[in-house]
């Protein structure tokens, strides 16, 4: 048996060299596709066994995804790896077909809501649950069910709540393990959240060891909630908008002052 990727190569005439990976935006590195090396079924087909062994042979197949993508720059505050609805397929459509499994969405219940964003930015929430049936080589199936839920701004909303549904089906009803600790978290506050105070940033902003990333991050949050303007009492006790005291205090920082 063979590769998906040595069955490509081969009708294409070539040696099978993996491509150089593309620079990608520090921001949102997004995952790559990799080739799981899970061989094609033979000419036989699958065993015809039952769904709930066709089933364990795929979570056999699948033993581990890693989280290779990062939202952010590795290191910096707020970043965080993750494993996507890419990865999932990436490893479980192979494994599926090697096993004769298909699993097929056959009911969505879907509901909407208005939101904001902590930017006051109008966006729409999308909440699914979606009834999937998983048959086996032989015909027999089960049915699960796995929930859904993104927020968007344009006309994604249901197409991103969808493939979160897909991901954590496949993530947890394969019980696919990763290696290391997960820092999973989310980037958008809901509107509802209450906004941070400009007096509550004035420690953070005086203490030495914030980083002069830090304060440019500080900087933006004021700046987005329309905060910098804002009066507080500096570390000498005058009076300062609390914008001018954050640039003040960068310079001085990246100087090598106090």
């Amino acid at each position: 048996m063979t590769t998906l990727a040595e069955r490509a190569a081969a009708a294409a005439g070539r040696a099978d060299t993996a491509p150089e990976p593309t620079a990608l935006a520090p921001e949102h590195t997004i995952e790559t596709a990799v080739d799981p090396g899970i061989p094609e079924p033979g000419p036989d087909g699958p065993e015809q066994v039952p769904v709930w062994a066709a089933w364990s042979r795929v979570m056999g197949t699948v033993r581990e995804i890693a989280k290779n993508g990062w939202y952010g720059k590795p290191g910096e505050r707020g970043s965080y790896q993750f494993r996507g609805v890419d990865a999932a397929l990436n490893s479980f459509g192979p494994a599926c077909r090697l096993h004769g499994v298909l699993v097929l969405p056959v009911r969505t219940d879907a509901s909407y809501r208005d939101v904001k964003t902590s930017t006051n930015k109008a966006s729409r929430e999308c909440t699914v649950t979606v009834t999937y049936r998983i048959i086996g080589p032989g015909g027999d199936h089960i049915e699960v069910q796995s929930v859904g839920e993104s927020m968007d701004s344009a006309d994604r909303g249901t197409a991103k709540a969808l493939s979160t549904s897909l991901r954590s089906l496949l993530l947890l009803g394969g019980l696919v393990p990763v290696d290391g600790h997960d820092p999973d978290s989310t980037n958008v506050e809901r509107g509802e959240a209450p906004v941070r105070t400009a007096v509550s940033y004035v420690n953070e902003i005086c203490h030495p060891e914030t980083s002069a990333g830090r304060l440019r991050q500080i900087h933006y949050e004021l700046r987005q909630t329309q905060q910098l303007g804002a009066f507080v009492t500096n570390e000498v006790g005058d009076e300062e908008a609390v914008g001018d005291m954050v640039v003040r205090i960068g310079k001085a920082r990246a100087e090598g002052g106090a």
